[in-house]
């Protein structure tokens, strides 16, 4: 008798740049990374409670699944219980979106429709609304879309508005290299009061992503306000970051992801001490075109753009394509 079994993969992601826009519907650049997570699994009777066991027995499996399928249900899908065993290569807590991978995977193996990129774009608000639910985070959908949208080779330049995503080519010659820096949980962190203050500055300025820095300046409140200017300026940056890219202007890359640290640092308060040190640390190093914080804050990991065969400590990813059931 063949095999019932079939397998579900997720990669996760880094963000090159453009951190805390997604969820005012601005710019982000990130890729899907060679980094995933899988779920072998099988059908379950319709009446069983999907059961999933993670094979480096993390607690907080459950309440993804629980999410996950709850979440598909009531959009109207009628997802197919399982059992499943999960492995990953992504580290948790260093901020690659291991759980926006997880969601994904789950996703899938609960037979959610993913063939053509209406459906995924569907999926990914249902997904980041099972984030919500699941750690009630109110996150944007950049993680959820670009796990389920990346491709092989290339960054993806998402308008988390409209939700289009635009491959852009990663020039040959240059690696990603990211480096762990301290564990974090944005269930732990000042990230929702990010989100409400940028809704304070939508409140005053009208909506940040068609606000220019001269209307930011007429905020009043000095955090308000710097929030306000860190976003704005951060999706002047995402653009002009993917037209370097494009055009091969890797010294313009570099200093754009620089500025982009350092308005995550001074103008929202989201960096470390420590991760301070370590981009100062790797401007000054030989080979090095760039570096910066990578997704939500407080902790996880330094993105770096390096010169093909520079050796600095970190992992060394590559865009990959986005969630798929493996035959």
């Amino acid at each position: 008798m063949p095999s019932t079994l079939r397998t579900a993969r997720a990669p996760g992601r880094v963000n090159l740049i453009g951190d805390h826009t997604d969820y005012t519907g601005g710019l982000v650049l990130p890729m899907a990374i060679n980094l995933e997570t899988r779920l072998t699994f099988e059908a379950a009777p319709h009446d069983e409670r999907p059961t999933v066991i993670s094979a480096d027995g993390d607690p907080n499996t459950a309440r993804y699944v629980d999410a996950v399928f709850a979440e598909l249900r009531d959009s109207g899908m009628n997802p197919t219980p399982l059992r499943g065993t999960l492995t990953t290569t992504l580290p948790v807590g260093a901020g690659l979106s291991s759980s926006a991978a997880l969601e994904s995977a789950l996703a899938l193996s609960f037979g959610a429709p993913h063939a053509t990129e209406n459906d995924r774009v569907q999926l990914a608000r249902i997904l980041q609304h099972a984030e919500q639910r699941a750690v009630g985070v109110p996150c944007g959908i950049m993680d959820q879309l670009i796990c389920l949208v990346g491709r092989a080779d290339h960054a993806m330049l998402i308008d988390c508005d409209t939700l289009d995503a635009a491959p852009v080519p990663l020039p040959s010659g240059v690696e990603v290299v990211v480096r762990f820096v301290a564990e974090r949980t944005l269930a732990g962190s000042a990230y929702s009061d990010r989100v409400a203050q940028c809704a304070a500055a939508e409140q005053l300025i009208g909506p940040l992503r068609h606000a220019d820095l001269e209307a930011a300046m007429t905020i009043s409140d000095d955090v308000i306000r710097r929030r306000a200017r860190h976003v704005i300026s951060e999706n002047i940056r995402v653009r002009e970051f993917a037209t370097a890219l494009t055009s091969h202007d890797m010294p313009l890359a570099g200093e754009l992801m620089y500025d982009s640290h350092r308005s995550l640092a001074t103008q929202f308060d989201v960096s470390t001490t420590q991760m301070d040190s370590l981009v100062d640390e790797l401007r000054n190093t030989p080979g090095v075109i760039g570096a910066r914080m990578t997704g939500g804050g407080f902790g996880g990991c330094i993105v770096a753009l390096v010169e093909h065969g520079v050796d600095i400590p970190g992992w060394r990813v590559s865009a990959s394509s986005g969630a798929s059931l493996v035959e």
